[in-house]
This record gives C-alpha cells, sequence and structure tokens, in this order.
C-alpha cells in the first residue's frame, strides 16, 4: 500500500500527502527537462554534487557510421564535468522496467560512443536550445558560471564520450527489486561507466499540492570509489611536455611545424600564449584571441601530428561565419594546400601538421588564418 509524507505548514497545522502514480510517462520525462535537479546530484556525489545541461530530449543514435537513428535515449545530459549521462525514464507499471530497459540502455551506450562525433551533441544541444527559446551560448556559460572555457568543457565531452566514460540513469516513480539488482551488479563491474537508478516519488494531498521526493539507488562504497578514480581524467600539458609527445608520436618534422606555430601565435596573436589542453592521451594547444568579450580560437593541434580548423566552433562564436557560405570558403582556401583535404566544413576535420613544412605551404596557411582573424574582427 502507497506510503505518505507529512507537511507541517506555516500555520502549524499537519498536512498528510498521499504517493500517486504519475498520469503518464511523459509528464515524469517532462519534469526531468523542466528540473533536472530531480536527478538528486547531491545524493550521486555529495562532496562534488552533479549538475545537469540538458542536450536533447530524444536523442537519436544510430547504429551504423552516417546511418539512421536507430534507437533514442530519453534524456542526454552533460554534468559539469562534460560526463554524458544518458536517462530512461519508465513508469513502474512499465513492464519493460525490469530487464527490457537495462539491454536498451547498453544498446544506447555502446552505440553512441563509436556513431556519435561530439559536433553531433553540440547541434543537438543549439537545437534544442532553440526549441526552448534560449541562447545556447548563454546557456552554457550561465551553466558553467564563468569556471571553464565553453571550448574546454566541449574538448572534455569528446574525451569521455571517445574513453566510454559516461553515467546510465534509470528513472522511475518506483524502482522495482529486479532492476535494482541489475543496476547495483553494473555499477559494481563497469569500470569507467557510472550506473545508477533515481526513483522520484510523486505525493499529493486534496488541496492540489505535490512533493517530489529522488532516492538514488545502485551506488556501494566499493563502486563510487571506484568512479572517483576516473571522473576527472587528463593531464597537464605545457610546450616542453607536449613537443616531446609530438616528436615521439608523429617525429621531428611535425615538431617544426608546431614551434612555428607557436612563435607565430605568441608574436602575431596579441601576444597570447597557446593554450594548453588536458587530454589523458592525446594533448592539444588551441592559438587565438579575445575580441569584443569572447575568445575566438583559429586552429587546434594535437600531439598526434594533426591541427584542426573547428567549423561549428566559428559559427557558434561569430557572425562572419555563422552562414555555411564563408565557411565553405575557408574550407576550399585550406584545400588549396597540398596535403590539406578537409571534407566538409561543418565539423572538426583535420590535417597532418607536415603538410606545413614547407615554408610556402606554412606562409600560405598563416595567411589564411590571418584572414579569418580579420573577418572575425570586422564582425
Amino acid at each position: 500500500m502507497p506510503g505518505g509524507i507529512f507537511h507541517i505548514d506555516a500555520e502549524g497545522r499537519l498536512v498528510e500527502l498521499t504517493e500517486e502514480p504519475y498520469d503518464s510517462e511523459e509528464l515524469l520525462q517532462s519534469l526531468l527537462a523542466d528540473y533536472p535537479a530531480l536527478m538528486a546530484g547531491d545524493q550521486i556525489s555529495s562532496d562534488d554534487p552533479r549538475r545537469w545541461l540538458l542536450v536533447k530530449r530524444e536523442a537519436g543514435i544510430p547504429d551504423q557510421e552516417d546511418g539512421q537513428d536507430r534507437w533514442s535515449v530519453d534524456h542526454l545530459f552533460l554534468d559539469q564535468e562534460a560526463v554524458p549521462t544518458f536517462v530512461e525514464v519508465k513508469r513502474s507499471t512499465d513492464t519493460r522496467i525490469r530487464r527490457e530497459v537495462v539491454g536498451q540502455m547498453l544498446d544506447y551506450a555502446a552505440n553512441a560512443v563509436v556513431y556519435w562525433p561530439l559536433e553531433r551533441i553540440q547541434s543537438e544541444f543549439e537545437r534544442c536550445c532553440e526549441e526552448r527559446e534560449l541562447d545556447a551560448s548563454e546557456e552554457l556559460e550561465r551553466f558553467l558560471g564563468g569556471d571553464e572555457d565553453p571550448d574546454r568543457f566541449w574538448d572534455h565531452a569528446r574525451t569521455h564520450l571517445q574513453a566510454g566514460r559516461l553515467r546510465l540513469l534509470f528513472v522511475a516513480d518506483r524502482i522495482p527489486s529486479e532492476l535494482r539488482r541489475v543496476v547495483e551488479f553494473l555499477n559494481g563491474q563497469m569500470e569507467r561507466t557510472e550506473v545508477l537508478a533515481v526513483e522520484i516519488k510523486q505525493y499529493t494531498n486534496e488541496a492540489g499540492g505535490r512533493s517530489l521526493v529522488p532516492r538514488v539507488i545502485g551506488q556501494t562504497a566499493s563502486s563510487e570509489s571506484a568512479k572517483k578514480t576516473v571522473r576527472a581524467p587528463g593531464r597537464s600539458w605545457d610546450e616542453s611536455s607536449w613537443l616531446k609527445e609530438l616528436e615521439l608520436k608523429a617525429g621531428a618534422p611535425s615538431v617544426v611545424v608546431a614551434r612555428r606555430l607557436i612563435v607565430w601565435a605568441r608574436e602575431e596573436i596579441g601576444g597570447e600564449e597557446p593554450s594548453w589542453g588536458s587530454g589523458a592521451k592525446t594533448g592539444s594547444f588551441s592559438v587565438g584571441f579575445e575580441h569584443a568579450g569572447t575568445r575566438h580560437v583559429l586552429v587546434d593541434v594535437f600531439s598526434n601530428g594533426t591541427a584542426s580548423i573547428r567549423f561549428m566552433r566559428l559559427k557558434r562564436r561569430s557572425r562572419a561565419f555563422a552562414e555555411e557560405a564563408p565557411r565553405r570558403l575557408l574550407m576550399d582556401d585550406l584545400n588549396r594546400i597540398e596535403g590539406v583535404n578537409l571534407p566538409h566544413p561543418e565539423k572538426a576535420p583535420t590535417f597532418p601538421l607536415e603538410a606545413l613544412a614547407a615554408d610556402e605551404t606554412m606562409e600560405q596557411f598563416l595567411e589564411i588564418i590571418r584572414g579569418v582573424a580579420r573577418k572575425i574582427r570586422e564582425h
């Protein structure tokens, strides 16, 4: 028999609220989208409560490269460390919550880490904000609270996704014992992925009052300790360590190119130091400048011997590249450099640093990047 909770109001009267099921699964889904705090981030991590950024409701997942979406997860969130968090919602009256939902969630995770490029996640977030009449850049900066650069936040999301470092949350008004046992087992056995259930009970009274009470299920002391060792991956790169890694992975010619780009960044782009990334396996640095209160990144260089122009970031950050035509012109200019073959102006395609080894190709590249900076400043 459903239990109740008791509330003493401001006038000292005792008000009883009785547990009630949700009218529909859609209602519970909408509550999570509007009030992500219901996922009890303080219970998931009491030392550093999780906060949630909604990326997409009904996020489609394909099962092959460039394929059509085969599944859709009810919600995709990122927490403040950019850990992708998949949320599947079921009412306790749905028999699929006992076994089938677990297989669904594992399908989602296994295919997303392979077939979800970061650029798709960013695009989904932007579309979700548009649907909710929010500015995507402002929403992300509000979420980060000025503590982290948005580009680095997305870089962390990419690293987590590629490493299979995820969080899987099963949400229901009541978590059955069968699901609880599976969740506890998976959470104890999976090294990088956190698997939890969140039970959100609803209590109402005759006057129309309503209380929602979340409870996290599936944590054990051993699993929580193990997950803490992988929540904050990364490495503190600097110029010396990064160049050593580059030489090891790509050879001396790439090091020469990278050194020239570092010097160029310091001497020409307002004297700004390159911004070093924190990738666990692949280091990076970015060359950029501040303009009108926004940092614009022109090029990213990686310790595996590649570089990238992030077209989608240019689209988000500057009106000069908001439309496809100028991004496509930029791509065409870059593709005129021998050894550079960028396939599209929408994501973050890479090219080998060695393509810039000759003096003339390096100068050709730098002149293109100077043009990008001019256009950004003009707009």
